[in-house]
């Protein structure tokens, strides 16, 4: 009696193997593509950058302003006009800030060596054991003047050609500007359009509902935690220009600016403008306790703005992992440069926010997330469940 069911199950188990082995294949060979099928998006990314780049950042810019366009839409104005308002807007912004801030930054850009002249002799100062290490290269640049008049010629010889290398890249940056303003335009002029378009694409009701839901779900997170970071980086900005005028702090406004548009960046953006503060104040007031009070107070602000502000305001759900920040911050600076890392996390928590709707994609989302965020999430799963069974 036992040796019947067990030749069965042999014989069942020889039938299964080769659909066994057929799944493992199937599943290898969807791997091997998906992973053909990112490399060859990377590759796009990358020598197409001149067209990806502004298109991107023109759909992020129209999901910051989404929730003024939807704000205006229910008090009576029509898409058309509050788009045109704000792309103008943002345009006399941008034109503005690039008009204030092109001196002084262009000052510091022909002063950096200087700076770094200062700055070496302050920390000789402070640290007298570098003195000799000062001397030699004090050393080595006066063996190098020797080839100075070569240098001259040489800079001569390749002037044109780094005037007209200057006057392509500012062509290029007018074009990409150009091109991110007039499709922010109609992006958001259009209105329900793309709804339409995505509801029109599936066939049952219920997909049709089920779609809208996601797409509307996306893109109001997506605007809205847009919308307030940029807010709060702006805010950021403003208080750290604030204090370092009322520090005496040289350019505050450039730091300012610098402060919010790095702020972008977490973690580094902050570390680069403390760094850079830092060496400013140094060379700029003869005490050194005093000087280091302005990377102080850029410590406190961001302490208070990434600790308490941007998580009281827009929620630790959104929040993502330290790891996962860094890892994006180093592939888009690689892949498009500092526009690319400054886009890094904004795309990231639009990556997250797309897979947490997604059953297929939850673990992508899982693995964004920052640890307590997937905490408190397993906790409410938790506590929903003892109340289901309680009921």
């Amino acid at each position: 009696m036992k040796t019947e069911p067990t030749a069965l199950g042999q014989a069942v188990a020889d039938e299964s193997d080769p659909r066994v082995e057929a799944r493992a294949d199937t599943r290898l060979m969807r791997s091997l593509l998906i992973g053909i099928f990112i490399l060859m998006i990377i590759y796009a990314l990358y020598f197409a950058r001149a067209f990806f780049m502004p298109v991107i950042l023109a759909f992020l810019l129209t999901l910051t302003l989404t929730p003024i366009v939807r704000f205006l839409r229910k008090h009576g104005v029509s898409e058309m006009v509050s788009a045109t308002l704000l792309v103008l807007l943002s345009v006399a912004i941008f034109a503005s800030a690039g008009y204030l801030l092109s001196g002084p930054v262009i000052d510091l850009i022909n002063n950096t060596s200087s700076i770094g002249q200062q700055l070496t002799e302050r920390l000789a100062q402070l640290r007298p054991p570098f003195e000799k290490i000062m001397q030699i290269a004090h050393e080595l640049e006066g063996l190098t003047n020797t080839g100075q008049e070569s240098d001259v010629q040489r800079v001569v010889v390749s002037q044109s050609g780094i005037l007209s290398q200057a006057a392509g890249n500012i062509l290029s940056a007018g074009t990409s500007l150009t091109i991110i303003f007039v499709l922010t335009l109609f992006l958001l002029a259009s209105g329900t359009m793309f709804y339409e378009k995505i509801i029109q694409s599936f066939a049952s009701l219920s997909e049709k509902k089920r779609a809208l839901r996601v797409v509307y779900d996306v893109e109001r997170e997506i605007s809205h935690y847009l919308l307030t970071v940029a807010v709060i980086n702006a805010g950021l900005g403003t208080v750290i220009g604030l204090g370092l005028w009322a520090l005496g702090m040289p350019n505050p406004l450039v730091w300012g600016a610098a402060a919010a548009l790095l702020n972008f960046l977490p973690y580094v953006g902050a570390l680069i403008t403390i760094v850079l503060v830092t060496v400013i104040a140094l060379i700029s007031f003869d005490s050194v306790t005093y000087a280091l009070l302005a990377p102080a107070f850029l410590l406190l602000c961001d302490i208070v703005e990434g600790q308490f502000v941007t998580p009281m305001v827009v929620g630790r759900r959104l929040e993502i992992n330290a790891v996962a920040i860094f890892i994006a911050i180093a592939f888009w600076s690689w892949l498009w440069g500092f526009v690319g890392a400054l886009m890094a996390v904004p795309l990231l928590v639009v990556i997250k926010v797309f897979c947490d709707h997604f059953d297929g994609l939850s673990h992508v989302g899982n693995f964004l997330a920052a640890q307590q965020t997937a905490v408190v999430e397993d906790e409410d799963e938790e506590i929903s469940g003892t109340e289901k069974t309680a009921g």
